[in-house]
């Protein structure tokens, strides 16, 4: 009774962490019929795999979107015209901000279009389905498999932001200390330049034999 009684909170608890660090998003988009651009990004770490699924809840209608998602670098990973639905998948291979930009190619009726993005990225990217399948794993073993995978996730997040932080905190003291210098040179040009005009209104004076 006592093991059976640990197991349901330990079970709450997981669901709560698996819930809390999901990256999973579903994002909705309204797009002008003009066919101006709208983009999405989100910063993603090196080798982390990415899925994303895309819907014009329009389509009843014959109306069509383009989609462009590229990497921080400029390169294109998914390219697709004139279509109502797709994905795209891919592993990035570098850090930085991803982006997926999004425009209205065929619109019959008018008015703005709608698009339902569902952005997944590292863990919430994986399928879990074929995992319990291929090791015949289910229920609270499952559960732990996922927690797993959400902790070596956040675990990868916090080396990656504690990365960043060691490379902002250089770049801020070389900065402070290009700016100490800039200031001591701008000090000495004063002072030189105070020199010289001191040296030249008494070389001027003693030349009018005012001192």
């Amino acid at each position: 009774m006592e093991n059976r009684g640990m197991s349901m909170p330990m079970l709450l608890l997981l669901l709560f962490f698996l819930c809390f660090f999901s990256t999973s998003r579903a994002i909705w988009i309204t797009l002008p019929s003009s066919g101006a651009t709208k983009c999405v990004s989100e910063e993603i770490q090196n080798n982390v795999v990415v899925l994303g699924d895309y819907v014009v809840l329009d389509h009843a209608y014959n109306t069509t979107i383009s989609i462009r998602v590229t990497s921080p670098f400029g390169n294109s990973l998914h390219h697709m015209e004139n279509v109502s639905i797709g994905n795209f998948a891919f592993t990035t291979g570098e850090n930085g901000n991803y982006l997926a930009c999004l425009w209205v190619e065929r619109n019959e009726v008018g008015g703005d279009v709608n698009v339902n993005l569902d952005w997944k990225t590292g863990i919430a990217a994986k399928d879990w389905d074929s995992v319990a399948k291929k090791e015949k794993i289910e229920g609270v073993e499952l559960e732990l498999r996922k927690l797993e995978g959400s902790v070596e996730s956040v675990h990868e997040n916090l080396i990656y932001l504690r990365g960043r932080e060691a490379e902002m905190r250089n770049v801020n003291e070389s900065t402070n200390a290009r700016v100490a210098w800039f200031s001591f040179m701008s000090l000495g040009v004063c002072i030189a330049v105070s020199v010289l005009q001191l040296w030249h209104l008494k070389r001027y004076f003693h030349k009018k034999k005012l001192i």
